[in-house]
């Protein structure tokens, strides 16, 4: 589960990370008492302000602005908030900003001039540990830096039987060229991004920037965490946080009948019983010609109301030209499968694409005498093959 900037910052604060002072507003009054309010806090009218979105690039699309006073900082919340922003990561489509963050502006002149930097953390599964990346080439072309010039990532790996160890954050600080106080705060920073995303159950955590100040402090300017999904029965707190609005509608509608399902850009719906099963599904319909429009997992029990809110839900994508039907019949027989899929086709009516059925496992043929008999525009198949063959005949 993605979260916003501003509520990766509240959790991170909670664990000791600096970040910036800073006040949520949703519409454009809050955005001006925000505006107000920090200015009181700071001493200074100048401030950030920030559209809040599921995406990252936001300063290139213009969602992120500098204000040198209340009249431009509340110009820039009028101009930001409803707007379509459009990123790298959006898409063409854009989306809808809700949500400002208004924030003191920590780029203030000084003794230093101030300096950003990049570090996230991350599950490295090719060595089972966990991952702290950073870099001195911190900013908005992060990835720039990491494709041209590799060498300039750093790479920690922590053994999670022991965990961050205080000589790794202090060569990430050293080899960072922090210095003085920003090397203290910096070590400090480390070592508490570090529990956070260990007692957050977090599957990535991203400051970009991490920033030196010019007074030599060390701030998270901007802040991503991605949470593990099936952790979040440990943490509801944090689960009350989803924004469903930043979500694919398809995808907020399946989680709400417990099915696993994510929009992908094909032209065959599938839908299957079993992640792996899946996968194989996914296989067979690019052997075939076509290309996956989703992936729908109905789960191990899969009935005529799983099926009748999977089909719902695949139909909505005016890119399907056909339905891919997988089970195994392990857990389920097939012919139950298979009635539950006839009825759930009768409730659903007029259905305007062909349906291949493939059951396999206990009762796979009487389920297949079931989808032929049923008089329905549904296509039976034993085998992958079978299934393979159906689907390159219904494409055309």
């Amino acid at each position: 589960m993605n979260l916003h900037e501003y509520q990766a910052k509240s959790i991170l604060k909670k664990y000791g990370v600096a970040v910036p002072r800073g006040y949520v507003a949703n519409t454009l009054e809050e955005a001006r008492e925000a505006i107000q309010k920090l200015a009181q806090e700071t001493g200074s009218p100048k401030c950030v302000v920030k559209a809040q979105i599921h995406a990252g690039g936001r300063g290139k699309g213009g969602g992120v602005k500098l204000a040198n006073n209340a009249d431009e900082a509340f110009t820039h919340a009028s101009n930001i908030l409803g707007m379509q922003l459009v990123t790298a990561q959006t898409g063409p489509e854009g989306k809808k900003v809700r949500t400002l963050l208004i924030e003191e502006n920590v780029y203030q002149p000084g003794e230093l001039p101030p300096k950003e930097f990049y570090i996230s953390i991350l599950l490295d599964r090719s060595r089972a540990q966990n991952l702290v990346m950073a870099s001195a080439e911190g900013g908005m072309n992060i990835e720039e830096v990491a494709h041209k010039t590799p060498e300039k990532i750093l790479k920690e790996w922590i053994d999670p039987r022991v965990g961050l160890q205080d000589f790794q954050a202090r060569r990430i600080a050293f080899g960072l060229g922090l210095e003085g106080n920003g090397f203290r705060e910096g070590v400090a920073f480390i070592k508490a991004l570090y529990k956070a995303y260990i007692e957050s159950d977090a599957l990535l955590v991203e400051i970009n920037p991490m920033l030196r100040t010019s007074d030599n402090r060390i701030l998270a300017a901007d802040a991503k965490i991605n949470l593990d999904d099936n952790a979040l029965f440990r943490h509801k707190d944090l689960a009350e946080m989803r924004d469903i609005y930043e979500e694919d509608p398809l995808e907020v509608e399946a989680k709400a009948s417990d099915l696993n399902y994510v929009k992908l850009e094909g032209n065959v719906g599938c839908m299957v019983n079993g992640a792996g099963l899946a996968m194989a599904t996914m296989d067979i319909i690019k052997l075939s010609g076509g290309e996956p429009a989703n992936f729908l997992d109905v789960g191990g029990g899969a009935n005529a109301q799983t099926v009748e809110a999977g089909f719902r839900i695949i139909l909505k994508d005016p890119n399907v030209k056909a339905i891919l039907i997988n089970i195994f019949g392990g857990i389920v027989r097939c012919d139950r499968v298979a009635n539950g899929i006839v009825e759930a086709y009768k409730k659903v009516g007029n259905i305007p694409v062909p349906i291949i059925v493939r059951l396999q496992g206990t009762n796979a043929a009487e389920g297949a005498k079931v989808i032929d008999e049923s008089g329905l525009k549904v296509y039976s198949a034993i085998t992958l093959e079978q299934a393979a063959q159906k689907v390159r005949e219904v494409l055309g």
